[in-house]
Parts: structure tokens; sequence; C-alpha cells
């Protein structure tokens, strides 16, 4: 009968069974990918997308030889070409200084005579002549860049304090604003109500209100910074004590332990290197943004860098673009060597 039966079944296969894959999208996701695409073809018109690429085009075209000339080229050029060299020296005017004594100049500085050709109006002519005077400087050979190193000192205390103040806010905004610790729904929303306005307020605005109570100067700035950066650690921080094992807390909890306990001995220990890890990426970050908010008046180098930048005193800018990549480049390291002990 096994034989016979595996014959019929030989000659007359059991139909396969009705499958199909399913699509990978359906009416709705296209007609979403629909109106999203719309949507950035009429955004690109308001944001003259087209010629943004036709100018990026034209650059290209002319940094390869294709092109004589773009406007794009012209206008970096000019800039690029004025950074350098950079300027390290600081040049003060003699006849400026009342005070100084030429037999006693100050450390490492020296005087240097230089011819300036200005031009003049003859009164019986009506014609501007060229007249050449001779003018004498107090230069240093390190004096502006020993400023500018000042300022960039100044910009890394206001972001020290500023991560200070980051985490200080922070910490009772994590606790509150955990779902498994909050004491009530009301201090959850409490919490993250502040941490998404501390989010959403950038910190250039902060700096700006904070300037009219503060004055000009770095409590503006510190202040400005470590508010924008306790929200996003009181965002983080809060996100990590929800999403640790609660294999430990339980245990503890079954002891008798209170929720405090239970957050610095079971909780705290599986947190702290992430902790650390977002702690060093705001300092990081606090470091950038300080000199951003300077701009307006928040203190450290930013300050010098929009007055070098008003004055089209290019040479300056460069200096000071160059300490501000440097200190962030070393602070990346230190950063990230930091990060590999705690994590490995």
């Amino acid at each position: 009968m096994r034989e016979g039966e595996l014959a019929i079944g030989a000659h007359h296969p059991r139909p396969a069974r009705d499958w199909h894959l399913p699509a990978p999208y359906d009416w709705r996701a296209a007609l979403a990918v629909l109106l999203v695409a719309l949507a950035l073809i009429w955004s690109g018109n308001r944001m003259e997308v087209d010629k943004m690429l036709g100018l990026t085009g034209e650059a290209v075209l002319s940094a390869v030889g294709v092109q004589e000339t773009s406007q794009v080229g012209r206008g970096l050029g000019r800039m690029l070409g004025a950074l350098f060299p950079f300027v390290i020296e600081d040049r003060m005017e003699m006849a400026r200084l009342t005070d100084i004594d030429r037999d006693a100049l100050p450390m490492f500085t020296r005087i240097e005579a230089v011819e300036v050709t200005t031009f003049r109006m003859n009164a019986e002519t009506l014609k501007a002549e060229p007249q050449v005077e001779v003018k004498e400087y107090l230069v240093h050979p390190f004096g502006y860049l020993t400023k500018v190193l000042g300022k960039m000192v100044e910009t890394f205390e206001i972001a020290i304090w500023a991560t200070i103040i980051s985490v200080i806010l922070s910490l009772p905004l994590a606790f509150f604003g955990a779902r498994n610790y909050t004491p009530n729904r009301f201090a959850y929303s409490a919490s993250r109500g502040v941490v998404s306005f501390l989010r959403a307020m950038p910190e250039l605005i902060i700096a700006m209100f904070l300037v009219l109570g503060f004055g000009f100067g770095a409590i503006a700035g510190y202040l400005a910074l470590g508010l924008h950066g306790a929200g996003f650690l009181g965002k983080f921080y809060a996100e990590d004590i929800e999403a640790a094992d609660r294999k430990p807390q339980e245990a503890l909890t079954a002891l008798g332990a209170g929720k405090l306990r239970v957050l610095r001995a079971a909780v705290l220990p599986q947190v702290a290197p992430s902790y650390v890890a977002y702690t060093l990426y705001i300092l990081d970050r606090n470091v950038r943004m300080a000199a951003v908010i300077g701009l307006v008046g928040a203190g450290g180098i930013g300050q010098e860098l929009k007055g070098r930048y008003d004055t089209f005193e290019y040479g300056h800018v460069g200096t000071i673009l160059l300490v501000i990549f440097l200190t962030v480049f070393v602070l990346d390291q230190i950063s990230a060597r930091v990060r590999s002990r705690l994590i490995g």
C-alpha cells in the first residue's frame, strides 16, 4: 500500500498552498511619499535650492578650470585670501602711547618705523597729492596671540561653569522626569515641560536676554549655555534611568530599600559611564558654542572675533579660528580617551 500511495502521489502531486509576499508599501505610504516630495519641491523653490545648486556648480567648474570665475569663488576667495598670513603680533602706534619710556620698553617689544603714504588735498591745485610719513609702532611679536589665548582660556572657563550648571540642574530634572522614579504625574509633566522648554530655546537667544539683565560679559555666557545644556542632559539622564536593568532595582526594593537608595545603589552604577559621556559631549559643545554666543556680548573669544570681523581684519580672524580649532581638537581627543577608558 505504501508503494501504491507513493506511485499515486508521484502521478498526482498535491496542490501547493496559496501564499504571497506582502507589498513593501501600500497606497497610504505612496501618497505620503508623494506629499513629502511636493512639500520639498515647494520649500526648495522658497529656499532657492536651484540657485544654490547653480552657484555651487559654477564654483566647481571654476575650480577645475572649465569656467573662468564664479560668484562663490570670488566671495570666498577674497575672504580666504585675507585670512593669511595669521596675525600673531600686536602693533600700537607710538603717538597714542603718551606714557611709554623708549629706554625701558616692555619685555620682548621693539619700536618699528614704517613709511606710510597718505593723500592730502593741495589748497592751491585742489588736487590730492601723496605725502610720505614715518610712523613708529610698538611691536610685541606674540602680543595678539597672547591676547587670543587669554580669550580662549576665558571661553573654556565659560564652558566649564556652563557644564557644572547643566549637571546641577539636570539631576533633579532627570529624577522627576523618569517614569519609574517620579513621585507623581504632575512632577513628571512639569519636569518634562521644563526640559523641553530649555532644549527649545537656542543658546544665542537666551544669551541675548541675559545680556540685558547681567550686562556684557561671561555671566550671561555660562548661564545661557548652562540652561540650554540642562535641557539636553535632563532628557538623556532621565531616559537612561528608565532604561536601566530592573532586576537589581527589584532585588533592593524587595529588601525594603527606598527609591533614593535603589537609585544610588542599583541605577547609578549602570548609567555612570553614559552620564560621563553625555557630560563630556556637553562640555565639548559648550566650548564651541561659547565662541558663538560671544557674538552677542556674552564674553569669551566670540566678542574678539566679531570685533575683528566687523573691522575687516581677517588676518586676526584667521588666528582666532585657528586657536578655536586647535582647542576643540585637543578637547575632543581628551574626551575620546576618557570615554574609551570608561566603556572599556
